[in-house]
């Protein structure tokens, strides 16, 4: 029989505000355990929520940017449960009035064309805490920095069928939202992490099975491994005549493997109910028209302006627009005289080879547009090789070096002199007489053996035409 995978995604963001969702503590990352705490976001008596300006712009914009519906008057909600990484026993949430509904975002498609994923809803919430498991002395220990937090949780539809669709759905977003600029989406601080819940079923079946839900996976391949890992036991599962049991899991990176943790709860077994102590939240119309107009050109946009303005291909423009940080170092580079498709080859060539073998994102990165477009312009002036340019970029990566002043102290400047070039020559057919008389009985290759020998004997510090024009001349000459 052939199956089918149906998965749909709750992806839990944390917002880039410098306060708590509901008080005045630090969101900062780190610091030591249960410092960025206050009675407030540790649920104590008497203690009351104010929310947070910036999170419920943050909620807005982005349900504006995945073409949701706002909702004008919304409120928020108390979900009860008893695990100790939430100190008051209830998160506030959303489940009545979520900011947005009905949103969609199209991802690309492997084989080419698109596809749009339905969002059901996004709402705001605070983080819970973090439970540390200590095997050495068999305890569990509360960190509550974390718990008030602002997230936003985007919950789709199961429109998902492949592991690549989620995959790209959750690219297409992380960018959306480093755009936007509400999130860092740093999925290695937990930034932004996911829930997937996943059922399979017969091919061409339009019945649902019964679906598990793996939680907080923060990395790309966490999620891509999980996906396949759990297709696979479901679908042996029902094949050995077994039944898949509704619940949530834990997906285990040493093991390669998920692990159950619990029952899935549903909504009554949250106990929502409307929160007392926050006030229904109302938006005008001038109030939603004003975060429009601050929604920035995004990916999609700036990479169609790309292709017409600058020439660039397609994949050229996608590549370049996939980080915010990315387009803006390029965008920066050809306002300082870099061509633009240039800029795109040293982008996505040496600058993406160095984020990758650095572990760095462009935002992190030193170097600057300056410093790459001043090497360019000394490629294009002949006065270093493209083979040059690529040591020093690799020399001043890390701390930002002066382009001139790397090539001038190392000397790296091509040799220009028409007379130093011609005896370069000179010296190397002298020493190849062998290669000298094949390349006259017409063995081309020999050209480029002489060549190559040439630019060695300059130290590869000549420019390749003139090296080009002086062995032709020579090699002319009786």
């Amino acid at each position: 029989m052939t199956w089918e995978t149906v998965i749909g995604l709750e992806t839990h963001v944390e917002l880039a505000t410098k306060t708590k969702i509901f008080c005045g503590c630090t969101t900062e990352f780190g610091g030591a355990p249960n410092t960025h705490c206050c009675p407030v976001c540790t649920g104590m008596p008497g203690a009351l929520p104010v929310l947070n300006e910036r999170v419920l712009e943050f909620a807005v914009k982005t349900g504006l940017a995945l073409h949701g519906t706002v909702t004008r008057r919304c409120k928020f909600d108390r979900k009860n449960y008893f695990y100790p990484d939430l100190p008051k026993a209830y998160q506030i949430s959303q489940l009545y009035l979520p900011i947005v509904r009905d949103g969609a975002l199209e991802i690309p498609l492997a084989g080419g064309g698109t596809k749009a994923i339905r969002i059901r809803e996004l709402h705001m919430e605070e983080d819970a805490g973090k439970l540390v498991h200590d095997p050495w002395i068999d305890q569990t220990r509360c960190d509550y920095n974390r718990c008030g937090v602002p997230l936003i949780e985007i919950v789709t539809e199961p429109d998902f069928r492949t592991a690549e669709e989620v995959i790209a759905y959750l690219e297409k977003l992380k960018s959306t939202l480093q755009y936007l600029g509400v999130s860092d989406c740093k999925m290695q601080e937990g930034s932004l992490r996911c829930d997937v819940n996943l059922s399979v079923r017969p091919a061409g079946s339009a019945e649902l099975g019964a679906r598990t839900e793996m939680k907080n996976l923060n990395s790309f391949k966490a999620v891509s491994r999980a996906i396949a890992y759990e297709a696979r036991r479901q679908i042996e599962l029902i094949e050995e005549g077994k039944r898949v049991v509704q619940e949530t899991r834990r997906w285990d990176e040493n093991k390669d493997a998920t692990f159950s943790m619990r029952s899935k709860e549903n909504a009554q077994d949250y106990r929502y109910f409307p929160d007392p102590d926050l006030p229904p939240l109302e938006l005008s119309e001038a109030y939603l028209e004003r975060l429009r107009e601050q929604i920035p050109e995004m990916a999609d946009e700036k990479a169609a302006r790309y292709q017409a303005r600058l020439g660039l291909p397609a994949y050229d423009a996608q590549m370049l627009t996939g980080q915010k940080a990315l387009a803006g170092f390029f965008e920066a580079a050809v306002a300082l005289g870099a061509p633009p498709k240039q800029a795109a080859n040293w982008i996505m060539g040496e600058v993406l080879r160095r984020l990758s073998a650095d572990g760095l994102e462009a935002k992190d990165m030193t170097l600057t547009p300056g410093a790459l477009a001043r090497l360019i312009a000394l490629v294009q002036e002949g006065r270093i090789n493209r083979n040059t340019a690529v040591r020093v970029f690799d020399a001043i990566f890390a701390d930002g070096g002066d382009v001139d002043a790397y090539v001038a102290a190392h000397g790296l400047e091509q040799v220009s002199d028409a007379g130093l070039v011609e005896a370069a020559v000179e010296r190397v057919l002298a020493a190849n007489p062998k290669s000298v008389a094949d390349y006259r009985a017409g063995k081309e290759k020999a050209f480029g053996f002489l060549v190559g020998q040439a630019m060695r004997e300059l130290k590869g510090q000549a420019a390749p035409q003139a090296v080009h024009r002086a062995l032709g001349a020579a090699l002319k000459q009786p």
